[in-house]
């Protein structure tokens, strides 16, 4: 039987990682496979919620004795401190694992190096690297909370055909229901949406996720640095979803505190900044351990974030209605997803879904 390679081995070790999407915040995705040395799957595990078990340790309580002379194929490199759980290198030494493959190092400060030079102290071999691009991927919210303090940000946005994203006044409906259905899926994943304060006055949405089952709150993040929303907007009155944050200036609340007082009351988290600071605001969703961000609308705020260097991939969303006149989208992003290849754009029934990474770091 020809054995599988590392790369094959590691591409299983990724998708059993994705199991725990949307409910291992604050940890990052993690899968594992053992394989004995005759090329035999003998145990695997993902890490499935925060306080359970790391996907190493399920991985090798599947393989009980099995897991002697093997190599454990992990996409994240393993712990070496005692957390919510023990640390996981003691684990695998203890389980005569011979040796170890992992996509890429761990950059939380409490690792970061330390579980791959434990596991070489003690003559168990150790590859890093297999599979990189693949679980940096994967793990890209964690990864970009964790080197830069900030979430994961994507820009999302949905036009007409000719590149509108609704009419000036009044709401406007574009999408189908096939890309209502992705964008609800997504939804079940992420930690943040963000929309601006026009977004709210125009469309009155509450910014919930519905269809596919989130195990987690979800935080809507209004920015209304003028407070221009109103007190009877429907998002405000959602807060049993997840936390809801009105981000508004200093000098806005100071002009008129009964308002946002009244918007406490109704379970608003009303935080106020000095001055319009997104990199502030990022700061401060981290801190609250938001790892990633859709960013819903509207074109002025996603340019104020690309213009703050705060945004990392785009999702353009294009359906066949024609316009003609309206708030434009976002030209950097439209030049930018446009020139994405056609054979990778996806077909969602009539609607077009466009990808691409805006920065790599």
């Amino acid at each position: 039987m020809v054995a599988l390679t590392d790369a094959a081995w590691m591409a299983r070790a990724i998708a059993l990682a994705e199991r725990g999407r949307g409910r291992t915040n604050p940890n990052p995705l993690v899968g594992a496979v053992v394989v004995s040395a005759d090329d035999v799957v003998v145990g695997q595990g993902a890490h499935l919620a925060a306080g359970g078990l790391h996907a190493e340790v399920m991985a090798l309580d599947d393989a009980g004795d099995r897991a002697r002379g093997s190599t454990l194929y992990c996409t994240l490199e393993p712990c070496s401190h005692t957390g919510r759980t023990g640390p996981c290198v003691e684990r695998i030494a203890a389980a005569g694992v011979r040796r170890v493959v992992t996509a890429i190092q761990d950059p939380n400060p409490l690792v970061d190096g330390r579980g791959h030079t434990w596991l070489r102290a003690r003559d168990i071999v150790v590859d890093v690297g297999v599979g990189r691009g693949d679980a940096e991927r994967q793990n890209a919210p964690f990864l970009t909370w964790m080197r830069h303090g900030r979430p994961w940000t994507v820009l999302k946005t949905v036009t007409s055909s000719d590149g509108y994203v609704g009419r000036v006044r009044g709401r406007t409906r574009l999408s189908g229901g096939a890309a209502d259905r992705w964008m609800h899926r997504q939804r079940a994943w992420i930690d943040a949406i963000a929309v601006g304060a026009d977004t709210v006055l125009v469309d009155d949405p509450e910014l919930t996720a519905r269809g596919p089952v989130r195990t987690r709150p979800l935080t809507r993040v209004v920015i209304d640095w003028r407070g221009r929303t109103s007190p009877a907007s429907r998002v405000w009155s959602t807060a049993s979803a997840g936390p809801v944050i009105m981000v508004v200036l200093d000098s806005t609340v100071q002009a008129d505190p009964a308002k946002f007082e009244a918007l406490r009351a109704q379970g608003v988290r009303v935080e106020t900044q000095a001055t319009r600071d997104l990199r502030a605001v990022a700061r401060s969703l981290a801190a609250r351990d938001v790892q990633s961000l859709v960013l819903e609308g509207g074109p002025s705020l996603q340019q104020a974030w690309l213009d703050a260097q705060l945004v990392d991939h785009l999702q353009w969303l294009v359906t066949p209605t024609v316009l003609g006149d309206g708030v434009p989208m976002v030209p950097a992003v439209r030049a930018r997803c446009e020139a994405v290849p056609r054979e990778r754009w996806q077909r969602l029934d009539a609607d077009w879904l466009v990808e691409d990474v805006y920065r790599i770091d």
